[in-house]
């Protein structure tokens, strides 16, 4: 992508360019607002700028992936979650957000991530232009290399939504 000073700058690096700034600054409201339903609304936003991404760098799969199980049926998912364990969704025990402490431990974590991936070069490796790919070599990936590791993260997610599950149940000591 050229600089932004350069006069070959195209609609789509500007689109990208805008995009981006919608990702991150829903990701970053997602965290920062006080009420649940107010957070899943902006990760439902983040979810649809980062489809559009995909949509833009010439992805189709995993656009119409991620507007389809993040940007559809993980939303529903999570505005039924709070529905059903939340009495008052709108009051202020529902009330969310963080405080200055972990914002500042994501950012240092962010600068230590991000040096390390230009120290080591894995950022100079990244192709400049987006590359075709096949969908069958993408689908194979997934569930043959990586499919191990795509079972460990649905143990995760079971584990940490029996873990949900028990921290709001009704008759908690």
């Amino acid at each position: 992508m050229p600089l932004l000073g350069d006069s070959q700058v195209s609609l789509a690096d500007w689109a990208f360019l805008a995009l981006g700034a919608v990702a991150v600054v829903t990701a970053a409201a997602s965290l920062l607002v006080r009420e649940l339903v107010h957070t899943i609304l902006w990760i439902a936003t983040f979810f649809v700028a980062l489809a559009a991404l995909y949509f833009l760098l010439e992805a189709p799969f995993l656009g119409v992936l991620q507007l389809g199980v993040y940007a559809g049926a993980v939303t529903i998912l999570l505005l039924f979650g709070v529905m059903v364990t939340r009495k008052r969704i709108f009051s202020r025990e529902a009330a969310t957000g963080l405080r200055p402490a972990p914002i500042a431990a994501a950012g240092l974590a962010a600068v230590v991530v991000g040096a390390v991936a230009v120290e080591v070069g894995g950022v100079a490796g990244l192709p400049s232009s987006p590359q075709p790919y096949e969908t069958t070599s993408l689908s194979a990936a997934l569930f043959g290399t990586y499919g191990p590791w795509l079972w460990l993260l649905g143990l995760v997610m079971m584990a940490a939504l029996a873990g949900a599950i028990y921290l709001v149940r009704e008759g908690r000591e």
